[in-house]
């Protein structure tokens, strides 16, 4: 079984209702832009990250916000933070830079990667995320999202993430 079929096969097993929408490869946030425009709900960008210590990092941020990379590891706790490689991509998720997803948690069975998920999003009533290809969104509830990482283990640290220009709210 391909891996997203084991995917839907997993959702399915959980009870987790989601949606699938078709669209033209994208691979960045702007590419989205219009494909998101047609699909309600919060839509998502992912930050492949790699502290100093060795750590790899999975933060998963509303699509529209620009991430304060320098508040970022006291937020969730990590030392300095660069974006992960390629290569270290490709090995620990089973991705290709512009397919990246939180759903890729499911490749990591040694727990390598650390999940973080913005607060807004774990809130959301749907939340579009691809499904292991930038191909297509898979539309599912903030909770539901949060369920599905929990049943692979890879329990999501919930956090407000610093955004650029922005103060954290009250």
């Amino acid at each position: 079984m391909d891996a997203e079929s084991k995917l839907y096969e997993d959702l399915k097993l959980l009870g987790i209702a989601y949606a699938v929408e078709e669209h033209q490869a994208v691979f960045t946030v702007d590419e989205s832009r219009d494909v998101n425009a047609n699909i309600p709900g919060a839509h998502t960008k992912n930050l492949f990250l790699k502290d100093n210590g060795g750590q790899f990092w999975l933060v998963t941020v509303p699509g529209e916000i620009r991430v304060d990379l320098k508040a970022l590891p006291d937020t969730i706790g990590s030392k300095r933070l660069s974006f992960g490689k390629a290569e270290d991509l490709l090995r620990l998720l089973g991705l290709t830079p512009g397919s990246v997803t939180p759903l890729s948690a499911m490749n990591d069975a040694d727990g390598e990667v650390r999940v973080v998920l913005d607060c807004d999003l774990a809130e959301a009533a749907t939340v579009w995320v691809h499904p292991l290809r930038n191909t297509a969104s898979l539309g599912l509830s903030g909770s539901d999202l949060v369920k599905v990482l929990d049943s692979w283990h890879h329990n999501p640290q919930i956090a407000y993430i610093p955004r650029l220009d922005e103060t954290a709210p009250a």
